[in-house]
């Protein structure tokens, strides 16, 4: 299963700049499981995608998206799976590709992050969250869905956005401000929101998408839902430059 349908016999690895890494994991998600077919369900609906882009003004997929067949979950635990994530993504950067992960919980962040980490050692990271993520355990855990933040934040500079839910453990952490956290709502009431967050991120950067970061009422497929969440549009804003300086190109102004 192709992203986007595409031909099998195009691109090659070697003529892709995108590789797909799909990770169908979900061992430590706590409420309703399920996200380890998500990977599976966004190539399928990729498929009944239109592959010319109308924000970019071009057929994107030009530059070669590669699918790899899905990595094997690792039973034994989230340590051993983030080993295994960190090895793939270490594998699709030695070629100078850009890797993108599709999960599965959010914990396989941390191995693809690690890998970022040690190819890039300026990156800082950008997480789209409705969650904090940021405790030190869960369920005697320190690998799992709700500390992978944490885990990330001990390897390079997070920032994190869209939150709305979090525990008196993770306000604490944040109260130091190591990590720069921005609730859903200053998106949505801010103007220039993607502008003040964004100007906390430095270097190279990687970007993290917990789907529950969008509001449950048009993203209701998520193991952890929360209400008040952002839309489209302003998950948009906040991944996209400000004016895409074309005439009949999309502006975010």
């Amino acid at each position: 299963m192709n992203f986007g349908g595409l031909d099998l016999a195009y691109p090659t690895f070697e003529e892709a700049m995108f590789v797909v890494v799909p990770v169908p994991y979900d061992l430590t998600s706590t409420y309703q499981s399920g996200s380890r077919k998500g990977p599976s369900a966004i190539l399928d609906a990729s498929g009944h995608m239109e592959l010319y882009d109308e924000e970019l003004c071009r057929e994107t997929y030009l530059t070669g998206i590669y699918t790899q067949p899905s990595l094997e979950p690792d039973a034994r635990g989230p340590a051993e799976m983030m080993i295994s994530v960190r090895q793939a993504v270490t594998e699709v950067l030695s070629y100078d590709k850009i890797p993108v992960i599709l999960g599965g919980e959010h914990s396989i962040s941390f191995g693809a992050a690690q890998a970022m980490k040690d190819k890039y050692p300026e990156i800082s990271v950008l997480q789209l969250d409705a969650h904090a993520d940021l405790r030190n355990y869960y369920q005697c855990s320190p690998y799992g869905h709700a500390s992978v933040a944490r885990r990330i934040s001990e390897i390079c500079p997070l920032v994190q956005a869209g939150i709305r839910s979090m525990s008196a453990e993770e306000a604490t952490f944040l109260s130091d401000g190591r990590v720069k956290s921005f609730s859903a709502d200053f998106i949505l009431e801010e103007p220039l929101s993607w502008e003040k967050i964004c100007g906390h991120l430095h270097g190279d950067v990687y970007i993290t998408i917990d789907i529950d970061v969008l509001d449950p009422s048009i993203m209701p497929a998520t193991g952890t839902p929360e209400p008040g969440g952002l839309l489209w549009k302003d998950l948009l804003r906040l991944v996209t430059p400000p004016s895409r300086g074309r005439e009949g190109a999309f502006s975010y102004k």
